[in-house]
């Protein structure tokens, strides 16, 4: 098992598209290898690691404003249970060059073979002259509990973001991870872990004089009337429900060593809500990473 892909996939908790909470494969690759003895664990690790993408779609949003964007990464693991993680990410067009971080702490635990727990805290910070053009400052919890089927692994979160206005969000997803015979004299190989995601939140039913949206809350803004072509704000009701947000398939392709991660990821997304303000993008994602053991 690459230890760099333990910590890829932490790190993906947060940046991958679609507001998929955790990007792992089977549990095995997300929490500590239980093979191990604990003096066999490494106690302190060490990893930088950089990418690019298309678009960052996050809980059902963009937060890049549909614009492409670059990152870097620096984490450091103890015991490969917990991670303390900080990136900072490029925005084309905008400045400062910076345009905003995330921090995160995160901690996971095998039970046994079958089953697994995670939890995680995020948060998003964005320089003050940004956040009428992205997103005010949030903070996103969740705990996420892993069942390995062995021909399926199927991962449940609930999490909750909380900024200007709260919000409860639920996940469930089904992956089915692979991997070549391993090559380089057994010291690499190629790995898949294709999988379908379902996005459930809160979503307000706005109804005018013309036309009814269905919206969604999006991470960092705060819901708002919007207006007419005339620029006269239009009479409205509005009423509130829990249900699906999105569905979003994916195919990451990993290239693995025990110090490298190199990720390639095509996905698709389906938006299931018509929010006239801050729409959730539909179709193909690209994202390219990598990830690199220091220490």
């Amino acid at each position: 098992m690459p230890i760099t892909r333990v910590i890829y996939q932490i790190l993906f908790l947060f940046l991958l598209p679609s507001g998929v909470l955790a990007q792992t494969t089977t549990h095995s690759l997300y929490v500590t290898d239980t093979s191990k003895t604990e003096s066999e664990v490494m106690r302190h690790s060490f990893y930088t690691g950089a990418g690019y993408g298309s678009n960052m779609i996050y809980l059902g949003s963009t937060i890049s404003q549909n614009q492409p964007y670059g990152y870097a990464n620096l984490t450091y693991g103890y015991k490969n249970q917990f991670y303390a993680s900080a990136s900072a990410v490029h925005l084309s067009g905008l400045d400062p060059f910076l345009s905003f971080y995330i921090g995160a702490l995160n901690y996971s635990h095998a039970f046994n073979s079958w089953f697994d727990l995670a939890a995680g805290v995020y948060r998003y910070q964005v320089p003050s002259s940004l956040t009428d053009t992205l997103f005010s400052n949030f903070t996103y919890a969740d705990l996420t509990l892993g069942f390995d089927w062995k021909l399926l692994y199927s991962k449940l979160t609930v999490g909750g973001l909380f900024s200007e206005e709260n919000q409860t969000y639920f996940q469930f997803r089904n992956s089915r991870y692979f991997q070549t015979p391993e090559f380089f004299k057994g010291k690499a190989n190629i790995s898949f872990d294709p999988y379908a995601n379902l996005l459930f939140g809160t979503l307000t039913e706005v109804e005018t004089s013309t036309e009814t949206s269905v919206v969604a809350s999006s991470p960092g803004r705060k819901w708002r009337k919007y207006n007419t072509s005339q620029g006269t704000t239009t009479s409205i009701s509005t009423s509130k429900k829990f249900g699906i947000m999105e569905i979003d398939f994916g195919l990451p392709i990993d290239f693995n060593t025990d110090f490298m991660t190199i990720e390639a990821e095509v996905n698709y997304v389906i938006p299931l809500f018509n929010d006239p303000l801050y729409k959730s993008p539909k179709g193909l994602v690209f994202m390219l990473s990598g990830f690199f053991r220091i220490f």
